[in-house]
């Protein structure tokens, strides 16, 4: 079959163009026509027609496949070869591109650096950035290919980027160390230097978080290195401790000075630089912190100094009250944006605690010293040629009790405004230093005591200015309770109270002894023939006591009934004790009788003085005298022993020798009637209530004179 008109009209004009393919397209078509012809000359052949039309489609497709597979080979082997040479096209490309960039590196470094000289800081990171996208980019090229070798090449010609870097990087941190001025003055400078940081926070950030490939210098890290010189800047701007003086006034003039100042630039950070920097820098919260620290650091190295004592003070008053007062944190210009309470203490407990003891110690070498000196001047008034003052009542006084407690009382309340733990220590340690003081004011009257009992004209007014300690004494017991912490339910220590005891019963007892001094020349003449014939003996010991009364009068009451109470017990004891002196025997009952009146008659005239001078006759001890006449006035002598034991029933410190010595001055006691008494009393011992004032057992008994064989040892 050959082709129709219409076929060869149809044939494309591309099939002219190849020859070729339509030489054998013929061929092909010839072929197919006489195979066809050869199968299907027959009728019955074409009812196999269908299968002869599939089994062509089935082979006519598989020579198509084949045909397209070594089409397709042949192909990619091609476009492999292109895909090369386009990629490298590309590259060429991108580098023809960037050449102008390369070519004028250098030119843009000293363009860079002349924007920094000028702070154009915007401008000229504008100009790094740029320089480091594409330097960058080059190694991130040559990191994809595995060509790190050609590195070193390229960071060699981008080397004047680090100069770059560290110019750009001195100033911003120059602009942060100065951002308190310059918000104040022109904030331009540090937004820009904040804008330039966030830029490189931002950079930062994109290579973090891609991390295939990170160039040289990055992170940067400069919002952190913000926040860094900040904190340098505002620790070297107040805080140097080797630069501070750190006595009381010097201390007071820096802590004023932090004070001031701290509140003046957080007023700026609140005020102004929130408003120049993100929100999120949080500045005026993080700002306060490093002010908080900074000081707590700072109050730290000064502690570890040796500081006075006023020092000590003023940097716990600082720490406790003024850095949270209104005048500082809490003031009214930084609320409610500043919040130190969630900071924490400026210094610990255990540091607190450890001031307040250094300030104790300091204050106690101070109040040791202190109350020294106030001795010293009252020893030295003890010797003056005038009587002490006394006060609207006539009660002798002198300063000290008001000077001690002034004193006291001051730091005590000035301990309080610290901290109660502090008034506790303050008062502790007072009334321990309170206590040494009255040791040795007490040692001062010892001393005092000696100087007068080598002469007695010195000091010329003893006996006053020991009134006068008396009256001190009792105003220091009745003014300590006041210093307690609570004066509701204050008592004076125990230790105290037996220190200021003490005192009292010093005073008293010399006193006393000067009582005592001119009573014994008065009290040797008794007994004697001429004491019962009747002497001015205890007229003038009346007449002396009565001197001493006067005296006493200058004396508060409590004191005033104790020193009469004691003098005439002192009386009592030294009457009894001329008796006891085994001085006179009487010779006849007459003379016994005589004995009695006058043992009578003196202890009346000595009990009536007593009671005149305000003291009942319940309390006073002559009844002694009275009790012991009744021994001498017994007519009986057989009747002693029961006389005798009536008497040591109430008197229960008298001896076998104070009554031995009494049977002896009757003068007509027989050896028997001795025994029988000595012997009863023996039957009879006697214990002491506790409530019982001693009498006898202070008297001293001369010791009986022994046979002459015994004295000299040479008996035959």
């Amino acid at each position: 079959m050959g082709m129709s008109a219409e076929d060869e009209h149809t044939v494309s004009p591309k099939d002219e163009e190849w020859p070729e393919a339509e030489k054998a397209e013929k061929l092909a078509r010839g072929a197919a026509l006489k195979w066809a012809s050869g199968v299907f000359y027959r009728p019955e052949k074409l009812e196999a027609l269908g299968q002869y039309r599939s089994r062509e489609t089935q082979r006519n497709s598989s020579i198509q496949s084949r045909l397209k597979s070594t089409v397709q080979s042949y192909l990619e082997g091609v476009l492999q070869q292109m895909r090369a040479l386009m990629a490298e096209h590309v590259q060429l490309a991108s580098v023809v591109k960037v050449l102008p960039q390369l070519f004028s590196v250098h030119e843009v470094f000293s363009h860079t650096l002349q924007l920094l000289h000028e702070q154009h800081l915007l401008e000229a990171h504008a100009e790094l950035m740029m320089l480091e996208h594409l330097r960058d980019d080059i190694l991130f090229q040559l990191h994809l290919r595995g060509l790190s070798s050609a590195q070193a090449t390229v960071l060699s010609y981008f080397s004047g980027l680090q100069e770059l870097n560290e110019s750009l990087a001195k100033q911003l941190w120059g602009i942060v160390g100065r951002s308190l001025q310059l918000v104040r003055e022109d904030p331009v400078l540090f937004v820009s230097a904040v804008r330039i940081i966030e830029r490189e926070e931002k950079i930062d950030d994109a290579l973090l978080l891609d991390a295939t490939f990170l160039p040289p210098g990055r992170p940067k890290g400069w919002r952190q290195k913000f926040y860094h010189v900040f904190q340098e800047t505002i620790t070297g701007s107040h805080f140097h401790p080797a630069c501070v003086d750190t006595t009381g006034p010097g201390l007071s003039r820096h802590l004023a000075a932090l004070q001031r100042d701290v509140v003046a630039e957080l007023h700026v950070v609140k005020d102004l630089m929130v408003q120049c920097v993100p929100a999120h820098y949080n500045i005026l919260s993080i700002c306060t912190a490093m002010y908080h620290q900074a000081l707590t650091s700072h109050l730290q190295d000064i502690l570890q100094e040796d500081l006075d004592k006023q020092a000590l003070f003023l940097l716990l008053e600082w720490v406790l009250h003024v850095y949270h007062s209104p005048e500082m944190m809490s003031h009214p210009g930084l609320l409610p944006e500043v919040d130190v309470s969630a900071l924490g203490p400026l210094i610990s407990p255990d540091l607190v605690d450890q001031t307040e003891r250094k300030y104790v110690v300091k204050l106690k070498a101070s109040m040791l010293e202190w109350m020294q000196r106030t001795l010293e001047v009252e020893f030295k008034e003890w010797f003056r040629e005038e009587e002490p003052e006394a006060d609207h009542q006539g009660f002798f006084q002198s300063a000290l009790p008001v000077i001690i407690m002034q004193m006291l009382h001051e730091n005590i309340r000035v301990a309080s405004l610290i901290t109660g733990s502090l008034q506790q220590k303050v008062y502790s340690m007072a009334m321990e230093e309170l206590e040494a003081f009255l040791g040795r004011l007490r040692e001062a009257l010892v001393q005092c005591g000696k100087e007068h009992q080598k002469d007695r004209t010195v000091p010329k007014y003893y006996v006053p200015y020991l009134l006068a300690v008396l009256n001190n004494n009792l105003a220091l017991s009745s003014s300590v309770p006041s210093l307690h912490l609570d004066t509701a339910h204050s008592e004076v220590p125990v230790s105290l109270r037996a220190a200021l005891d003490r005192t009292q019963r010093k005073a008293c007892q010399l006193l006393l002894e000067e009582l005592l001094l001119d009573l014994q020349p008065l009290c040797t003449q008794l007994p004697s023939r001429k004491w019962l014939s009747g002497s001015q003996v205890v007229s003038s010991m009346c007449e002396v006591i009565d001197k001493y009364a006067k005296d006493f009068s200058h004396v508060r009451k409590p004191i005033f009934m104790l020193l009469l109470m004691e003098s005439e017990r002192l009386v009592t004891s030294q009457y009894l004790w001329a008796l006891m002196q085994k001085k006179m025997v009487c010779r006849t009952e007459e003379e016994r009788g005589q004995l009695c009146d006058r043992l009578l008659q003196d202890a009346t005239q000595l009990r009536e003085l007593f009671h005149g001078l305000g003291l009942d006759k319940s309390q006073q001890s002559l009844e002694a005298v009275f009790a012991l006449r009744e021994l001498i006035c017994l007519k009986d002598p057989a009747l002693l022993s029961l006389e005798v034991l009536g008497f040591i029933t109430k008197y229960p410190d008298i001896s076998d020798e104070h009554v031995s010595t009494l049977l002896d001055l009757r003068g007509d006691v027989s050896k028997e009637v001795r025994h029988m008494v000595l012997e009863m009393m023996a039957q009879h011992p006697q214990a002491l209530p506790e409530s019982y004032q001693p009498i006898f057992s202070i008297i001293v008994v001369p010791a009986p004179e022994l046979p002459f064989c015994l004295r000299k040892g040479k008996c035959a």
